[in-house]
């Protein structure tokens, strides 16, 4: 069981060193060669992040909403668009349903439930922290993230990038390693037990669940729904909060740990409020 889970960590993590990477680049590139003119544009055209976020969600990779943590800790992208793309960010659900031989019209219908409700709640999440809180999102400040990373970004861009990926790759095998663990150690048919209980309580339970830092939680939620175990409004609200190692690149490289722990809270509300909407509503995809 301890060569599984080595294993699997190993595979998880070693994934995401592509995404992980090229987000570095680009950052770096973004720090060193674009005016504070330039980086005000783009900070301006991500006014409609949310909707091109929650599209580019779907894609059935951990990396990307760990790549999305980078750029709102570096305030490359807003608060709306990083709720949008963690609500969106599919992780193995795709694979296992299509291992499942799931019906492609179930697929659609999840992927597009997904993606409508990450650019409706992020949009959402967009006006009321700017309009109605006051509050403005900050100005790109990359270079806060390279002094919490120690990466000596004078090195020039690519080797500046690969440290900054080794010391998150290092930091995210850890961890995953022992959630890995606690998860064998738990069991899927405790985990199933938790999350088929009655309405409400199964929303609150498979969000939790959902909240694990790790692929792994997203198997067992879509797996539990396609054998009739769990209902559509737990599978969702399951998956919608798992944002996959996204959560665990947030608050390494984000400073403001108030505002991290708001996030995930805003997240794990949001995906109950989505999840028993569709369990009332008699949902089923």
């Amino acid at each position: 069981m301890l060569l599984d889970i080595l294993k699997d960590t190993v595979a998880d993590s070693i994934r995401l060193v592509p995404f992980l990477f090229l987000t570095y680049v680009f950052m770096e590139w973004l720090e060193h060669h674009t005016s504070d003119k330039t980086q005000k544009k783009i900070r301006t055209a991500g006014k409609s992040g949310p909707l091109w976020g929650a599209v580019l969600g779907m894609l059935p990779q951990c990396g990307f909403s760990a790549a999305a943590s980078s750029f709102f800790a570096g305030r490359v992208i807003t608060l709306g668009t990083l709720i949008a793309i963690y609500l969106s960010t599919s992780d193995e659900m795709l694979p296992v349903m299509i291992s499942q031989a799931a019906p492609i019209s179930m697929i659609a219908k999840v992927l597009l439930a997904k993606v409508v409700i990450g650019a409706i709640s992020g949009l959402i999440v967009e006006l009321v922290y700017e309009r109605l809180m006051h509050h403005k999102n900050s100005d790109i400040h990359i270079h806060e993230v390279c002094e919490k990373e120690h990466c000596h970004c004078e090195d020039g861009i690519f080797l500046s990038a690969a440290k900054h990926t080794l010391r998150i790759f290092v930091y995210i095998f850890v961890i995953a390693l022992l959630l890995n663990g606690a998860i064998a150690l738990i069991g899927e048919e405790t985990l199933a037990k938790a999350m088929s209980g009655v309405p409400l309580i199964g929303e609150l339970t498979a969000a939790l669940v959902g909240m694990i830092p790790n692929c792994a939680s997203s198997v067992v939620i879509t797996q539990l729904y396609l054998d009739k175990i769990i209902g559509a409004g737990a599978m969702m609200s399951g998956l919608l909060c798992n944002a996959g190692v996204g959560i665990l690149v947030l608050v390494r490289l984000n400073k403001d740990w108030k505002q991290n722990t708001a996030i995930i809270a805003l997240l794990y509300v949001i995906s109950v409020i989505w999840g028993v909407l569709i369990r009332f509503a008699g949902i089923v995809f």
